[in-house]
């Protein structure tokens, strides 16, 4: 092999090795998630209200993440749970927000919505689907979380 056909093996080989991982991602459909993260199912779990590592939950606003659900105490103190993964594209990163009432809040496109799922803004000119809401039930000091 000379040393032009060799430079140019590894130039090809070399931007298919970088291109590679990025095809994935770059091909998917629109209405595809680019986080690839999936929203969770079959959700059916409880929090220890008493427990350290939910004591943000005890002030009105406070919330904690859990099994992939953003779970909330809300600005007039009730829970309200919802995917942590944004419905816009598929990535862990929703949390909440004290403002506007009380809004879910994704940090990598702004996506908004409310407390209800409902989207409050479009992202990439495209309207955001509804964020995906879980049931919650208080018992004593347990808050369980369910579908």
């Amino acid at each position: 092999m000379e040393r032009k056909e060799f430079l140019r093996s590894l130039g090809a080989g070399a931007a298919f090795a970088i291109t590679f991982p990025c095809l994935g991602a770059c091909s998917k459909d629109e209405g595809e998630a680019g986080g690839n993260i999936p929203v969770p199912t079959g959700v059916d779990f409880t929090v220890d209200l008493e427990a350290t590592e939910n004591e943000k939950l005890a002030k009105n606003g406070g919330f904690i993440t859990k099994n992939s659900v953003v779970i909330v105490k809300n600005l007039e103190g009730n829970f309200v749970a919802a995917s942590q993964v944004c419905s816009h594209q598929g990535y862990d990163e929703v949390s909440f927000l004290d403002r506007d009432g009380g809004i879910f809040y994704c940090g990598v496109h702004g996506s908004r919505f409310e407390q209800s799922g409902k989207p409050l803004n479009r992202v990439d000119s495209v309207p955001a689907k509804s964020l995906k809401v879980f049931k919650t039930e208080l018992s004593g000091v347990l808050l369980r979380v369910f579908e």
